[in-house]
């Protein structure tokens, strides 16, 4: 089997979505090819890269070429709300070796490493908003950090435990113990990895963007097999789900303002001078008026998760914190997710206030124990863009794949197939919702497949 991409925009004569107004989440910027991308260094483009703002500053493989996993992958660019796709995506094998912190060269990542100490392999999908440039740098960037913090901690990863001191130095006898008494895990030194790698992508995406004068941000949604199991790092509103015959299990979680609510509330109460007097921190029901002045109406803070009551005063009557519910919900009226990379230059309009200070670029990461699964050949894990899941349920995109994936066991890119289904699924009006709703948004789509893998194969 081979995976495949592909990239399609509207041609002529296809009927186009009316387009939304751009809002805050994906304001047009001018497009520049930031300096890190100019450069010699990291992975590079194809040959009319420089001229393609759209172009992968990391390859992603086409049809015919083996990937270990054989992932579909399918990129639309359907939505009028930005002159270049802001959605990245990268993909590829991940060779570790054992190393020194910080020592590395400039191979390209995705060939075999002949030094390969412990290898598994690694998915990413990027949303730009406010610009491309943010996504692109973060998916010519992320593994690379990846793979410097997973060389920091090999000798652990490999251990039956991970020791106390990576030299294996014993300064106590009862360190092993306290170690297990912690109950610190192989798996949390990746958790850790993954979780230090976003941190310092963002740090260089922010030191990027500043150099070339670039403004813009990214969700991140990274799945790495390693060692048997499966990790799904997310910091943003993309998602992935498990696809089984009989199940279906979220292994992510989205971040947006409404959903972290009361750590953005409580950052606001302890440093209320990121407000500069011009937004309140606590929830109403809807935007207050000034005829709501002196009544009693429902309101929580950072401390609640319930609701009370509260008699309004003037300072109630400043716009919100977070204004809006669901995908309308907006953090300072501005952006709708509350965590992800970059956004270091992002300003309310019209203001001197940052967002940078409320978002957070660490992920939450779920761990999902494939050698423990019975796989069948149908199982997958579908990873997209949130343009997918503001049409599509979860439920519905497993029905979607349990159709599709039984009739085309003889098709050698019927992961890729089911990718490019997946995303048409969400440009016809007779669609699976059967609710007429159209996505307007930029979409990317992994399906990867978890049966057939070399099960252990992962190890040293």
């Amino acid at each position: 089997m081979s995976a495949g991409w592909f990239r399609r925009r509207f041609l002529p004569g296809d009927p186009l979505p009316a387009p939304r107004p751009p809002g805050p989440r994906a304001s047009p910027v001018p497009y520049r090819r930031p300096r890190f991308l100019r450069g010699s260094g990291s992975s590079p483009g194809p040959a009319d890269a420089s001229r393609r703002p759209d172009a992968r500053p990391v390859r992603s493989p086409a049809r015919g070429r083996s990937l270990p996993w054989n992932a579909g992958y399918a990129e639309i660019i359907n939505a009028e709300k930005s002159e270049f796709n802001e959605d990245q995506a990268a993909c590829g094998k991940l060779c570790i070796r054992q190393s020194e912190f910080g020592a590395e060269d400039d191979q390209e990542w995705l060939t075999l490493c002949p030094q390969e100490f412990l290898t598994g392999h690694y998915w990413a999908l990027f949303d730009g908003h406010g610009g491309p440039a943010a996504a692109i740098l973060a998916a010519n960037t992320l593994h690379s950090c990846l793979r410097r913090q997973l060389e920091a901690v090999v000798e652990g990863l490999v251990a039956t435990q991970p020791p106390m001191h990576l030299s294996g130095r014993c300064v106590c006898p009862s360190d092993p113990q306290f170690v297990e008494e912690k109950g610190i895990r192989t798996e949390d030194l990746v958790i850790g990895a993954l979780e230090s790698a976003f941190q310092e992508c963002d740090e260089v995406i922010g030191r990027e963007l500043e150099a070339s004068g670039q403004v813009g941000g990214c969700t991140a949604l990274v799945a790495v097999s390693l060692q048997g199991k499966l990790y799904v790092a997310n910091a943003g509103d993309s998602r992935a789900i498990l696809v089984r015959r009989d199940e279906v299990r979220v292994l992510s979680s989205e971040f947006t303002p409404e959903t972290e609510r009361q750590r953005i509330q409580q950052l606001a109460f302890v440093y209320p001078e990121l407000l500069a007097g011009e937004f309140t921190r606590l929830e109403f029901p809807r935007r207050l008026k000034g005829d709501d002045l002196g009544q009693k109406v429902l309101f929580r803070d950072h401390h609640m998760s319930g609701w009370s009551y509260k008699r309004v005063e003037k300072a109630d009557l400043k716009y919100p914190l977070i204004h809006g519910q669901g995908r309308q919900a907006r953090l300072l009226g501005t952006l709708a997710v509350s965590r992800g990379l970059g956004d270091h230059q992002l300003r309310v309009l019209d203001t001197n206030i940052q967002l940078k200070p409320f978002l957070l670029s660490v992920p939450q990461v779920t761990v999902l124990d494939v050698d423990q699964l019975e796989l069948q050949e149908e199982d997958v894990v579908v990873m997209a863009t949130d343009g997918l899941w503001d049409v599509l349920s979860n439920e519905q995109v497993a029905w979607l794949v349990r159709s599709f994936l039984p009739g085309n066991r003889e098709d050698p890119h019927r992961f890729s197939e089911l990718a490019k289904m997946l995303i048409h699924s969400t440009q016809r009006k007779d669609g699976p919702t059967g609710e007429g709703q159209v996505s307007y948004d930029d979409i990317s789509v992994f399906v990867i497949p978890l049966h057939g893998q070399d099960r252990g194969s992962s190890g040293h």
